[in-house]
């Protein structure tokens, strides 16, 4: 079997509304608006769908790893009602500095660490060469670029004050989205250039 196209995506501030406490349970919970349409369009087109989140609230003790596993149930449910489903979820529950241990300490887990997309991308047969990543925050993109996939960046969540960091020149590089909605039409378009045509590549 020849290896799968996939799109990375964060989930606070991209698949959801971040909030500034970590959602906890079901009434925590708001996607953002034709977020799940994105994934059944992205799905619609062949392409797997794999979360890739820091979760740093489990090391500060804000969050129980039971509480992430609820919130996590609440979107497999939300997405199967619409006929979406993602192939897989990898989360990071470290903080460098901060928090307790065991999760108190280095990794390469941790977002812009690539640990997370390189272990999907083995246990799940994906192609890094046809990968995408969409998130928020510069550190989803880098992560992305470290095995090769090509950046979006999304204005909900904290984007558009990330992009607003970068300089003119390297923000006129960056592949801006308004949401997960655009930022998937983004990635339909990609996928149907031929290879040598593709942007970032």
């Amino acid at each position: 079997m020849s290896a799968a196209p996939v799109v990375f995506l964060d989930r606070d501030g991209t698949l959801i509304r971040e909030r500034e406490q970590p959602p906890r349970s079901a009434a925590d919970v708001e996607f953002l608006g034709r977020s799940i349409e994105a994934l059944a369009e992205l799905r619609g087109a062949g392409l797997r769908l794999v979360m890739v989140t820091n979760q740093s609230a489990i090391a500060r003790g804000w969050l129980r790893y039971e509480e992430f596993e609820a919130v996590q149930a609440v979107l497999r449910e939300a997405l199967a009602r619409q006929g979406v489903a993602l192939d897989a979820t990898y989360f990071c529950p470290h903080h460098p500095s901060e928090g307790y241990a065991p999760y108190r300490r280095r990794c390469e887990c941790r977002k812009p660490g690539d640990a997370l997309l390189r272990r999907a991308a083995q246990e799940h047969g994906l192609d890094l060469e046809r990968a995408w990543m969409i998130g928020d925050a510069l550190r989803d993109l880098e992560a992305g670029a470290r095995v090769g996939a090509r950046g979006i960046l999304v204005a909900t969540g904290k984007g558009e004050r990330e992009a607003r960091r970068l300089e003119q020149a390297a923000r006129a590089k960056l592949r801006l989205a308004a949401d997960l909605r655009a930022a998937a039409t983004l990635v339909l378009e990609d996928l149907r250039r031929a290879p040598g045509e593709r942007q970032g590549k």
